[in-house]
């Protein structure tokens, strides 16, 4: 299969890996076709790339880091969890999601479940979901890198839970925040700024009031906007003020909304994300944990379409754990256009002449 980016998506072209509605639910399967009505329908859903099947590369699927089931059964949990509390009214008095401590402690458990075991993670993650569902696939994608960085850091399974619980519910303060300014395209003004950056301080209050979910995952909700240089809200607190479980979050956050459709900007490819992190080690995050994290990142996963110098196109067939910004590539078109006789691959690491131009 190969990743395009949907202005580069045929009629006739078969989708390889299914597209994800806002509860988890499949909204488009593998083995689609698709017509121009449903290219129109995406791109408007905000779906700017998808993975086509191709013959060329048929034989190339980018490993998952967690399996689909688990990612359905939790963003599902997460989107039933947070539409609960976008709407109160129907709790009618009643605790709203009584079980959630115990209900999230099962979701991470089967994440980290997943993740053990696997001693030289490389994170990969390739689901593809509408806009509309970036609140509830984005808390589970970063519950996922959080996961991976309290492995990296030796945490114990103590350590680990809070950390993961604290990923899953950083955002829920979101849901008190009015959908018109969440999907709002265009600037915000002062006061509506104020509204928004108040989520943390709604999501600690909701989390503080369970008494099985620790004090400590909480302050992911209201610490994980909070910079290393004093800059973040809503304290304006600094260094190691900050819960280094924040800190994560406050990371892997930031990663995977920079390499999200947003209504205001397109997304960054994971190379153009790791780059804005380092730049911003020893300001917004602490430098050693930017370290630790983008060692376990693929920035060009399998089955991305890469331009190169050379002016050949190439689709990334493996990482090399050693050089993550020198993947093997297979040449699928050659710089006058055309395709190879059979496709060859060349590894990157091993031609140094060679650089990457860009994603396509």
């Amino acid at each position: 299969m190969r990743k395009v980016q949907i202005g580069m998506v045929k009629p006739g072209d078969r989708i390889a890996k299914p597209i994800f509605q806002d509860n988890g639910n499949v909204l488009l399967g593998e083995g689609v076709v698709l017509n121009e009505r449903y290219i129109d329908r995406l791109a408007g859903m905000g779906i700017d790339f998808l993975f086509i099947e191709d013959g060329l590369t048929a034989d190339l699927v980018p490993e998952d880091t967690i399996r689909e089931e688990t990612r359905k059964k939790a963003v599902d949990t997460i989107y039933k969890t947070m539409v609960s509390f976008q709407d109160p009214a129907t709790s009618k008095g009643r605790t709203i999601a009584p079980d959630m401590g115990r209900n999230f402690r099962a979701v991470f458990g089967q994440i980290m479940q997943e993740l053990a075991g696997r001693p030289n993670i490389l994170v990969n993650l390739t689901s593809i979901h509408a806009m509309d569902a970036y609140l509830f696939q984005h808390s589970f994608n970063v519950a996922v890198l959080a996961g991976i960085m309290g492995i990296a850091k030796g945490y114990n399974r103590n350590q680990l839970e809070e950390l993961g619980i604290g990923a899953l519910l950083f955002d829920i303060g979101m849901t008190k925040i009015p959908q018109k300014l969440l999907s709002r395209s265009g600037a915000l003004t002062a006061e509506e700024h104020a509204v928004v950056r108040n989520h943390t301080k709604e999501g600690f209050d909701i989390l503080r009031k369970y008494h099985d979910i620790s004090i400590v995952s909480a302050h992911c909700a209201l610490q994980h906007h909070e910079r290393f240089n004093g800059t973040g809200y809503p304290r304006g607190l600094s260094g190691g003020d900050i819960h280094t479980y924040a800190q994560i979050v406050g990371i892997a956050d930031t990663f995977d909304a920079l390499t999200s459709p947003r209504p205001h900007r397109k997304r960054y490819t994971a190379s153009e994300a790791i780059e804005f992190l380092f730049a911003a080690g020893g300001t917004f995050f602490d430098h050693e944990l930017i370290k630790l994290f983008c060692k376990h990142i693929s920035i060009y996963p399998i089955s991305t379409s890469l331009l190169l110098s050379t002016g050949q196109v190439g689709v990334v067939s493996k990482n090399n754990d050693l050089a993550v910004h020198r993947p093997r590539v297979r040449i699928i078109m050659e710089k006058d256009g055309t395709q190879p006789k059979e496709p060859y691959e060349i590894e990157l690491k091993d031609e140094l002449h060679i650089t990457i131009v860009k994603e396509l």
